[in-house]
Protein backbone atom coordinates (compact mmCIF):
# COMPACT_ATOMS: atom_id res chain seq x y z
CA UNK A 1 0.00 0.00 0.00
CA UNK A 2 1.28 3.44 -0.88
CA UNK A 3 1.67 5.96 1.92
CA UNK A 4 0.17 9.38 2.37
CA UNK A 5 3.53 11.11 1.90
CA UNK A 6 4.14 9.36 -1.43
CA UNK A 7 0.66 10.08 -2.78
CA UNK A 8 0.84 13.72 -1.72
CA UNK A 9 4.23 14.20 -3.38
CA UNK A 10 2.99 12.59 -6.58
CA UNK A 11 -0.10 14.83 -6.61
CA UNK A 12 2.11 17.87 -6.08
CA UNK A 13 4.35 16.88 -8.99
CA UNK A 14 1.35 16.38 -11.26
CA UNK A 15 0.08 19.85 -10.36
CA UNK A 16 3.52 21.30 -11.12
CA UNK A 17 3.55 19.61 -14.53
CA UNK A 18 -0.02 20.79 -15.20
CA UNK A 19 1.04 24.40 -14.62
CA UNK A 20 4.02 24.13 -16.97
CA UNK A 21 2.28 22.64 -20.01
CA UNK A 22 0.61 24.72 -22.67
CA UNK A 23 -1.67 21.81 -23.65
CA UNK A 24 -4.95 22.50 -21.85
CA UNK A 25 -6.25 18.95 -22.36
CA UNK A 26 -3.11 17.45 -20.84
CA UNK A 27 -3.23 19.96 -18.01
CA UNK A 28 -6.83 18.99 -17.20
CA UNK A 29 -5.93 15.29 -17.15
CA UNK A 30 -2.95 15.90 -14.86
CA UNK A 31 -5.09 17.97 -12.48
CA UNK A 32 -7.74 15.25 -12.45
CA UNK A 33 -5.16 12.57 -11.62
CA UNK A 34 -3.69 14.80 -8.89
CA UNK A 35 -7.15 15.15 -7.38
CA UNK A 36 -7.58 11.36 -7.44
CA UNK A 37 -4.27 10.87 -5.63
CA UNK A 38 -5.15 13.55 -3.08
CA UNK A 39 -8.51 11.91 -2.38
CA UNK A 40 -6.70 8.60 -1.78
CA UNK A 41 -4.22 10.26 0.58
CA UNK A 42 -6.68 12.34 2.63
CA UNK A 43 -8.22 9.52 4.71
CA UNK A 44 -4.79 8.08 5.56
CA UNK A 45 -3.01 8.84 8.82
CA UNK A 46 -0.57 11.76 8.65
CA UNK A 47 2.42 9.54 9.33
CA UNK A 48 3.18 6.66 6.99
CA UNK A 49 3.18 3.42 8.92
CA UNK A 50 4.90 1.13 6.48
CA UNK A 51 7.04 -1.79 7.55
CA UNK A 52 10.31 -0.95 9.25
CA UNK A 53 13.63 -2.49 8.35
CA UNK A 54 14.53 -5.38 10.67
CA UNK A 55 17.67 -3.61 11.92
CA UNK A 56 15.78 -0.50 13.02
CA UNK A 57 14.82 -0.42 16.66
CA UNK A 58 11.97 1.75 17.94
CA UNK A 59 12.96 5.19 19.18
CA UNK A 60 13.22 5.50 22.92
CA UNK A 61 13.56 8.89 24.55
CA UNK A 62 15.35 11.75 22.86
CA UNK A 63 18.87 10.34 23.10
CA UNK A 64 18.27 8.25 19.98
Amino acid sequence: MLGKTYLTKQASLLMKFARTTSDSELSAKLISKAADLKSQADPMPDRDQGPRAPDVSPREGSGG
